[in-house]
């Protein structure tokens, strides 16, 4: 039996198979060989490393050019120490990554803490809210899942 798919042809459908001559292709005027780009080196030369730099499990070394902003220090810094241990590909890299960057932001207000009075304030106040956003979300969660703490029912 004949389906309407093979009714079908695919030579009436405007575009179809584009991709397969490259005169049809849209993009084809901006791709050079060689490449547009003209300069004197394949690679640029490796920078110079003056901080630790943290790099995949799956790269044989540092890429020629990284960023300096921010080195690994603190708690924060073992942590992504420990996430850069594992691959990629495993969920615990960027969990490890996603927590040490919170807290990366409160070793950043104890630093500011450190500096003023008022920054001391802004700093108590924010963790305060942090500890009590923390709890508050801890109690719903065990809530939902039916683990909050019950009452024993009298005997």
């Amino acid at each position: 039996m004949e389906s309407a798919r093979d009714d079908l042809r695919r030579d009436d459908i405007e575009g179809w198979g584009a991709d397969l001559d490259p005169r049809n292709r849209p993009a084809v005027p901006k791709e050079r060989v060689p490449a547009r780009l003209d300069v004197p080196w394949d690679q640029p030369d490796q920078q110079p490393v003056r901080v630790e730099v943290l790099h995949s499990t799956e790269r044989p070394g540092i890429t020629p050019v990284f960023g300096t902003a921010c080195p690994p220090t603190g708690l924060s810094g073992v942590l992504r120490r420990r996430a850069f241990r594992h691959s990629e590909n495993d969920v615990r890299h960027w969990l490890m990554l996603l927590a040490a960057d919170r807290i990366n932001v409160v070793e950043g207000l104890l630093g500011d803490a450190r500096a003023s009075p008022r920054s001391r304030q802004v700093a108590a106040g924010a963790l305060v809210v942090g500890v009590l956003a923390f709890v508050a979300l801890r109690q719903a969660s065990r809530r939902r899942s039916g683990r909050a703490a019950r009452r024993p029912t009298p005997r």
